[in-house]
């Protein structure tokens, strides 16, 4: 894990904790200095999924399979797209800890 800044600092954001969080190394690598992308199904630039300010379960669902993350807001679908929650290896990473009951993740 690594620390983000929500909010890049190349965006105007800041260091202060409100724009913190934790985030897996591949994700912030995808995300880069982005907090705007597509949302395929709209066409429209939104802003991504923010964790401190937004419910997760209000714009991501876990499909039946119980690995893969499913957009269910234009924020959820354009964050899912930008950070590739559902690439090969998170998916297969999932399928681990679903084995032992970590996945997907209590609410």
């Amino acid at each position: 894990m690594v620390v983000e800044h929500i909010i890049p600092l190349a965006g105007g954001g800041s260091s202060i904790v409100e724009n913190l969080c934790l985030s897996c190394y591949r994700c912030n690598e995808f995300k880069g200095s982005r907090h705007n992308a597509l949302d395929a199904d709209t066409g429209q630039i939104v802003p991504l999924f923010h964790p401190r300010q937004q419910h997760w379960a209000e714009h991501f669902a876990w499909e039946e399979d119980g690995v893969t993350v499913r957009g269910l807001t234009p924020a959820g679908r354009a964050t899912l797209t930008l950070l590739r929650l559902n690439n090969a290896w998170l998916v297969q990473a999932r399928r681990i800890w679903n084995l032992v009951g970590l996945q997907p993740p209590l609410e």
